[in-house]
């Protein structure tokens, strides 16, 4: 089935907006410590698709030897898993843009992995501050992709840019073909 990889910079609403997403709430853990989710969980939805919650990258409490092996599997699911349809950026909208986001969407775009855009928070600041926040992040793109991929801006506690990640979803769901060489157990 196709899967939907969510990932971004601890603490950017990552499970907020899951959660969001499918109506159900504690669905994914939610915390105020940057770090939580530790392990690649996935999540049926529908029984047609799987939204996949990936460790956050960036600041978290945890030793340096456990930052690189979370590095070392996601980088690893990213890359081989082939029923991934798209990877999901997450952005916190109130800031300017980040290195490390900027530098782990250039890594996607190497590796040619399809990925989207979805800043966070829009909610917690005014419009004007959020659309100034994506303009300068999608600046930022524009020095390495030719095209800037599918942008969504969302609130998790206001619904806000839900129908329109769904709608995405659905759309590539449509083409979906399972991989020629999957076998079922």
């Amino acid at each position: 089935m196709p899967e939907y990889a969510f990932i971004g910079r601890s603490n950017v609403g990552k499970s907020s907006l899951i959660n969001m997403l499918v109506n159900q709430h504690g669905l994914a853990k939610t915390s105020q410590r940057p770090g939580k989710t530790q392990l690649i969980n996935h999540f049926l939805i529908n029984e047609k698709w799987y939204i996949v919650d990936l460790p956050g990258y960036g600041y978290a409490k945890v030793s340096k030897t456990s930052r690189e092996k979370w590095e070392k599997f996601i980088r690893a699911y990213i890359t081989k898993r082939e029923s991934l349809q798209c990877v999901f950026v997450l952005i916190d909208s109130r800031l300017e843009p980040q290195g490390i986001d900027i530098e782990f969407c250039y890594w996607l775009g190497e590796k040619q992995i399809p990925f989207s855009l979805i800043f966070t928070k829009a909610d917690k600041q005014g419009m004007t501050t959020t659309q100034k926040n994506v303009a300068a992040f999608k600046k930022k793109l524009g020095e390495f992709f030719e095209e800037i991929p599918a942008t969504f801006i969302t609130s998790a506690e206001k619904g806000n840019g839900k129908d329109d990640v769904l709608n995405f979803i659905y759309e590539v769901n449509k083409d979906f073909v399972v991989p020629t060489d999957y076998k079922k157990f």
